[in-house]
């Protein structure tokens, strides 16, 4: 009798555990899916500003979390110009001025082309699992889909915000929804994802809603056209080099 007591105590405490990972152990899932040597992207933003609406189109190179390059494509006035990162540094080169500026401390926070991203938003590449401690904090469910509630807190102050609080597919490891917070606890950004889709076997947000809390407007939608991971990527796109070619 008492060996069916234990067997079947071991085995709820057993399934409770299953129902509940760390919130360290989603954040590796998340990361899993999420990040790959290298990746090519072409998306769109389309920038719901408080009286009209415009669409930018651009194509990225990224490698690891410190180089990334960014063209943008589309609409004409805003064709070519370009964005490198190199580790925590950004410049930014604009054809009309045919000059390249460094990107730097409180500038950094400022909008890309009028959007709800800033240019600290458009240089995060890091694994969460660097930057922040994670705790589950329940269950919701989110386009249909059962995600855990997670929240994170930063390890250190260099990073661009304080806290989160994150909706995690339970299946395929896909934030699909998040709150951004500053130190203070004030609300800075949220995101919501409309729809999510396949790539070389990665789940992958292909269509977000952007919010800055302190801006007017309806916020930003990124559209993701295509995507390829673990591509090769000449040397010579992520040089300064590149921003004049």
């Amino acid at each position: 009798m008492r060996y069916w007591v234990y067997a079947l105590c071991l085995s709820l405490c057993l399934c409770l555990a299953a129902e509940a990972p760390s919130g360290e152990w989603i954040l590796n899932k998340v990361d899993e899916n999420n990040y790959a040597d290298t990746r090519i992207a072409v998306s769109e933003m389309v920038i719901h500003l408080t009286r009209n609406t415009r669409t930018v189109r651009a194509k990225s190179w990224v490698e690891g979390a410190d180089k990334s390059f960014t063209e943008f494509l589309y609409p004409p006035r805003d064709a070519g110009t370009k964005m490198l990162k190199l580790g925590n540094e950004l410049w930014v080169y604009t054809p009309s001025t045919d000059r390249t500026i460094k990107i730097s401390g409180h500038m950094l926070r400022q909008s890309v082309m009028g959007s709800d991203l800033s240019y600290e938003d458009m240089m995060e590449d890091h694994k969460l699992i660097d930057q922040y401690y994670a705790s589950v904090a329940g269950e919701d469910t989110v386009l249909g889909r059962k995600c855990w509630v997670v929240e994170l807190t930063a390890k250190s102050t260099d990073v661009s915000y304080h806290s989160r609080k994150t909706w995690v597919d339970k299946e395929r490891y896909v934030p699909l929804r998040e709150n951004r917070y500053a130190k203070s606890g004030k609300l800075l950004k949220t995101t919501e994802v409309k729809s999510v889709s396949q790539h070389q076997g990665r789940w992958v947000a292909d269509r977000v809603s952007f919010k800055d809390a302190l801006k007017a407007g309806e916020g930003t939608e990124f559209v993701l056209d295509s995507i390829r991971f673990d591509v090769r990527i000449p040397d010579i796109i992520f040089s300064k080099a590149s921003l004049r070619r």
